[in-house]
């Protein structure tokens, strides 16, 4: 096994009893509420084992819900009041970042999940033995903190729905700064923010490296030791690899006839190094302990750079296995690291290190036990390429049973396990089993393949004996490199708009799913895009820095018409009203533009950022809702403030207005949906059965129906008059940000974070 590899493998058998204490420590951070929380009541028969799982699991997520809410209001109150302690000038004193409280604590995030922060304490190393400039301190810091910068944010991005992490490289002012003292001051000023620092010290020959972790509502951090990096070690061995290389080239050089002082000049430390190794071998050889022998090896920057590269394996499996556990129990987010544990170790896995991975994610899981089979499978995947496949098949194996058992299904002696599910499979199983179909056809396992075939084809026989289908997919588009943040339709029903985080608006055939158009000429993330009426207008919003703007297209022609300067913060909305005579944009403020000329009518100034907005039929009344829980209406014309509606409990993410002009939906991070009469401000009623956040909606042009879409992966069907839910849509992996319904109410398109747009036929409505 490389050099590299045995540490990992080592850091990970080293850290899993560490976790899973942590995790014991933050479940018992999670206040017991259980009397406070409704159980669900929902359409589902009571004397069946599967209602009973279904009903316990529904419960379970409300009252994580309930738990979560009640740790981030304990956490507002403590950041309101952190700065006003007495102490706070002396803590500060002996701060040992370059940011300060103040800038740390300010929200500036529009997340549902709180990000976790990211600290970086590197060490400070000094190698003397380089071969020309001796007592030289090679910064690894940039190094170590590219690497890991570049590993999240493919994973574990700040603009991630579901796993934002924020890594503030070069914060920590490691000169000054180690150890408990610093991770008190620390937790002292910022207890209400979730933290994890990664710190390595020099000592001696080894790096010691550490975690300290808090996340909501801890009481008290976590700081340990997880491993002894002999990081002298690696240098020297790399320094003998470079060796052992040069002298091949050396001996090629040799039987070319080439004289050996001439190759030794051009040889540079290689020669040095060979020489020290060739004696230690030889003494070795000889039965002479030469482990107290020092060899003095020269190292020059590749030898740095190949220390560095196990450094980030390092910090980047650790950072994984922390932000996983910080969702996970907060969030109720799925681990990835199973699944990313493959690349990181370069598809060389030792199996005792991964035993040790999967016995934590075990206890991770214990309470959490509905997701356990596919966090098992997941891991028999990455598996299953080794050559030794018996921890594959006792992960798939672990994860068959324990589903089996979630449905009060014990396998018996005499049945085979598979066969044993087909008498408690449902619909919303079909994805556990497409994973346990890929497992099996990666270790080629014909007759597991034949058994899953059989449970796939009762799954697609499962619809004729359920409800009636509301909507039905009938075509997917792929095409994007980003989330897909927001869709329109154009008045003709025909072409779907479409804005993405790629920076890219795209416009696309209802029908055929066939891309038209792309719209060139937007340099910021696509936030928010709208069509007018009457179809010949496009509005754009962009989350550019510093200035964020709003473009207006001719959508037929793709010709820009104008751009509308104003906001200093990331627009996150654009709607025109359904007479398109007027734009409104939203930021932190929301501004009215004269759509036809370009020229802004009003501001309506907002205390927080503005997420979403829609405009009454008869354009009287434009409504925003955001960060400040609060939904408000104005007369779009004057700016005049007409009415404030308070009763969501957390963001504001999406409002709709039915076309009678009667009736106000809203959506919140509180995952309800509020139902409003909109010129009494009255609440109707609240509709709850989304596991997360409502991110956007939809309402059929009669005002029966409505779709609700959430970073749950989900889309609702509702019929509205008496809040029955139809249907739950669940063809989409990531969250769905946004939804939109064609006008004779026969198709349904959804934008999701998994890059794809899903078009739906809406039937028997």
């Amino acid at each position: 096994m490389e050099p590299g590899l045995r540490l990992l493998v080592q850091l990970v058998i080293e850290f899993a009893p560490l976790i899973v204490s942590l995790i014991q420590k933050t479940k018992e951070t999670v206040v017991n509420t259980q009397e406070f929380v409704p159980i669900t009541n929902g359409a589902i028969p009571k004397n069946s084992y599967l209602a009973e799982f279904e009903r316990e699991k529904i419960w379970r997520q409300e009252l994580a819900v309930y738990q979560r809410e009640t740790i981030l209001e304990k956490a507002k109150q403590e950041r309101e009041t952190s700065q006003k302690l007495p102490e706070f000038d002396k803590i500060f004193a002996n701060w040992p970042l370059r940011l300060s409280p103040t800038q740390l604590l300010e929200p500036r995030h529009s997340h549902s999940h709180k990000p976790l922060k990211i600290f970086l304490a590197p060490p400070q190393i000094k190698f003397d033995n380089f071969a020309k400039d001796e007592g030289e301190i090679i910064e690894i810091e940039l190094i170590l903190a590219e690497g890991l910068r570049s590993f999240l944010n493919q994973h574990y991005s700040l603009h991630s729905a579901v796993r934002a992490t924020e890594f503030l490289a070069g914060a920590w002012d490691s000169k000054r700064f180690h150890s408990e003292s610093s991770i008190k001051a620390l937790f002292g000023m910022l207890k209400t923010e979730p933290i994890l620092i990664l710190e390595s010290e020099h000592d001696g020959d080894y790096l010691n490296f550490r975690v300290a972790y808090w996340g909501l509502g801890q009481d008290n951090y976590y700081y340990k030791t997880i491993s002894r990096l002999p990081y002298k070690q690696l240098l020297e061995e790399s320094a003998i690899s470079r060796a052992l290389e040069w002298k091949q080239v050396r001996n090629q050089l040799l039987e070319f006839g080439e004289e050996l002082a001439v190759i030794n000049n051009v040889g540079g430390d290689n020669v040095r190094n060979l020489e020290i190794w060739e004696k230690t071998e030889k003494w070795r050889s000889q039965g002479i302990d030469i482990s107290k022998l020092s060899g003095k090896y020269q190292f020059n920057y590749q030898d740095i750079e190949n220390l560095c590269q196990v450094l980030i394996a390092c910090h980047c499996m650790v950072a994984s296995w922390m932000v996983d556990v910080y969702h996970l129990m907060h969030h109720e987010v799925s681990p990835i690291l199973p699944e990313l544990l493959p690349s990181l170790c370069k598809n060389k896995i030792d199996l005792q290190s991964v035993r040790s991975l999967a016995l934590s994610y075990q206890q991770l899981y214990q309470e959490k036990s509905d997701s356990l089979p596919q966090i098992a499978v997941q891991l028999a995947q990455s598996l299953a390429d080794l050559n030794d496949r018996t921890w594959a098949k006792t992960q798939i194996d672990y994860s068959i049973n324990t589903w089996l058992q979630l449905r009060q299904v014990s396998p018996s002696a005499a049945l085979n396990p598979l066969k044993a599910m087909q008498s408690v499979i449902k619909a919303g199983d079909e994805v556990y089993i497409q994973r346990l179909k890929a497992y099996f056809t990666a270790i080629s396992d014909t007759q597991s393949l034949l058994e899953v075939e059989q449970l796939l084809q009762a799954i697609a026989l499962l619809p004729n004996q359920s409800a009636p289908e509301y909507a039905t997919i009938a075509n997917t588009i792929k095409g994007n490199t980003a989330e897909i943040t927001s869709l329109a339709l154009t008045p003709d029903g025909e072409t779907i708009v479409s804005g993405c985080a790629d920076k890219t608006i795209k416009l696309w055939s209802l029908h055929s799913g066939k891309l038209i158009r792309t719209l060139t000429g937007n340099s910021g993330p696509v936030s928010s895009v709208a069509v007018s009426s009457q179809g010949n207008f496009l509005a754009v919003g962009s989350c550019e820095h510093p200035q964020s703007n709003v473009k207006v297209w001719n959508y037929k022609t793709g010709k820009l018409l104008h751009t509308l300067l104003g906001h200093q913060k990331p627009v996150n909305l654009v709607v025109i009203s359904p007479d398109g005579e007027i734009l409104a944009s939203g930021s932190n403020k929301i501004k009215i533009w004269d759509l036809q000329k370009s020229d802004r009518i009003c501001t309506l100034w907002h205390s927080s950022a503005v997420y979403t907005a829609a405009i009454s039929p008869d354009g009287t009344i434009l409504v925003s809702g955001g960060a400040d829980t609060k939904i408000r209406l104005w007369n779009p014309r004057t700016g005049e403030p007409l009415q404030t509606l308070v009763a969501h409990k957390d963001q504001v993410k999406s409002l709709a207005i039915t076309t009678d002009g009667t009736t106000l939906l809203s959506g919140s991070a509180d995952k309800t949906i509020k139902i409003w009469h909109l010129s009494t401000g009255k609440l109707l009623h609240t509709f709850t059965a989304h596991a997360r956040e409502v991110t956007t909606l939809a309402v059929s042009a009669d005002g029966r129906t409505l779709f609700s879409g959430s970073a749950d992966s989900t889309i609702k069907i509702w019929r509205l008059p008496t809040g029955e839910l139809l249907q739950t849509l669940t063809a989409h992996s990531g969250g769905v940000n946004s939804l939109a319904l064609s006008t004779d109410g026969q198709w349904l398109v959804s934008g999701s974070c998994d890059q794809s747009i899903k078009i739906w036929r809406v039937n028997n409505l």
